[in-house]
């Protein structure tokens, strides 16, 4: 037995013993082996046998610039020798200062309030929403209304604006009652109807909703244009545009999660700026450090802000986590921040998606392909199978083909870094339809 595999099988063996993975049915690995990683760089994943892996879903979408990227790691370098952490109750930093400043200019949104995660960001903007109402006596607005199919994390208050019944519904007992309302998802669209009606449709019902419940409603929360870990539904911005009118109409906050659809994913640095909207509020994670640290804020605006700012103690936003604002995490940020702008992302991403969508032809022309779509750095499309096993098969025949591909149920998505090149597109697409040919 060779040192690499002896390896291999005790790295593999002390995960099952020790980690706890999550998303995970742990007695499935009894017949699926863990992949154990050794080091990553750019698009690619390497194991201790030197097999490599395509990471074309930057490791649950918060890689944008490749693993072990020269530049973000020169910055943590240089912070690391100057702050790794301060509690910021009474306390400020450089790098948390600078990010709030960037992320303002680039939202218009004025106030940062910083978490570890999505899912902390989301219980942020929600708490944050019922407070304001509460703080300005209208206590009865306390209810929230989110989109069939969407996901907002799986914290209990970001669980209950959630409607995937796989992570719900065991649940479901402990969760606030919340009401889902109909997606604009356009692979919805009735006979003859555009995307468009698809998205004027939700919005008679979202006006509906708001007309007789508008009054004990304090938020409606929503992943703008791509409701990803439902099956990627992608929908078109008519609907952002109809529901910031509505919202502003009835007295209602608009939160947009932006978790996975921001940063440039969507083909914007924020998928509202399709839509030509500001939220009220914004949450924003995954991408943010470039897949380096975990950190996540919640924007906001001065209205908003200016509801908190008190004498009494009890009218202040009384949430925190002990990493708020990680400065190693901040400077991360800001070098991705750099990144945006020294490289003129959002324009060579344009570029990358027409490269990658004209070869994608071959995939929508498959017979068991259906509904392909696209939205920016996004792709996604439904197979036509009954196999009940078919994600973990999939899974399993693209790792034989050096490709990490996850899909979402019946779902198979496309979420690669933003520096992959065209013959790993070729790699990537080709792979695809081999697997696909492959399937019983």
């Amino acid at each position: 037995m060779n040192s690499k595999f002896s390896r291999n099988q005790d790295l593999l063996s002390r995960s099952l013993r020790s980690v706890w993975h999550p998303c995970t049915q742990m007695k499935h690995h009894e017949e699926m082996p863990l992949v154990p990683i050794a080091r990553g760089d750019g698009m690619w994943l390497y194991d201790f046998d030197g097999n490599r892996y395509l990471d074309a879903i930057s490791s649950w979408w918060v890689n944008l610039f490749g693993h072990a990227n020269p530049r973000i790691n020169a910055a943590l370098t240089d912070q690391l020798q100057r702050l790794e952490h301060v509690i910021l109750a009474g306390f400020t930093h450089e790098p948390v200062v600078q990010l709030s400043e960037r992320l303002s200019a680039l939202t218009g949104l004025s106030h940062c309030f910083y978490g570890s995660d999505g899912a902390s960001a989301v219980e942020i903007a929600l708490k944050m929403s019922f407070h304001y109402w509460r703080n300005g006596g209208q206590p009865e607005k306390a209810r929230f209304v989110s989109l069939r199919n969407g996901y907002h994390g799986e914290t209990l208050g970001a669980l209950s604006v959630t409607d995937v019944p796989l992570f719900r519904d065991t649940y479901a007992t402990l969760l606030r009652q919340s009401t889902q309302l109909p997606s604009p998802d356009w692979r919805d669209a009735r006979p003859g109807e555009s995307a468009e009606n698809v998205a004027l449709r939700a919005t008679g019902a979202l006006e509906a909703y708001l007309v007789a419940e508008h009054a004990q409603t304090a938020a409606l929360i929503v992943e703008p244009l791509v409701q990803a870990a439902g099956g990627m539904a992608m929908y078109h911005a008519r609907f952002l545009q109809e529901a910031r009118l509505l919202c502003d109409r009835y007295g209602v906050h608009l939160i947009a999660d932006e978790i996975a659809v921001g940063f440039g994913r969507t083909g914007s640095f924020l998928a509202c700026d399709q839509a030509g909207i500001r939220a009220d509020f914004i949450c924003l994670s995954k991408g943010i450090t470039g897949g380096y640290l975990p950190l996540s804020v919640t924007m906001t605006t001065d209205d908003i802000y200016r509801a908190f700012y008190d004498d009494e103690m009890a009218r202040g936003f009384l949430h925190s986590h002990s990493y708020t604002g990680n400065a190693l995490a901040c400077r991360a940020a800001l070098a991705v921040l750099d990144i945006f702008k020294e490289d003129d992302v959002i324009a060579a991403n344009r570029v990358k998606s027409a490269q990658i969508s004209a070869r994608c032809q071959k995939i929508v022309q498959h017979p068991r392909v259906r509904q392909f779509r696209n939205t920016g750095m996004i792709w996604a499309f439904d197979v036509d199978t009954q196999d009940v096993l078919f994600p973990r098969r999939f899974y399993s025949a693209a790792l034989e083909r050096g490709l990490l591909l996850r899909p979402l149920g019946k779902t198979v998505y496309f979420m690669p870094p933003y520096v992959i090149e065209e013959d790993q597109m070729d790699l990537l697409v080709d792979g695809t339809c081999a697997i696909l040919d492959g399937m019983k």
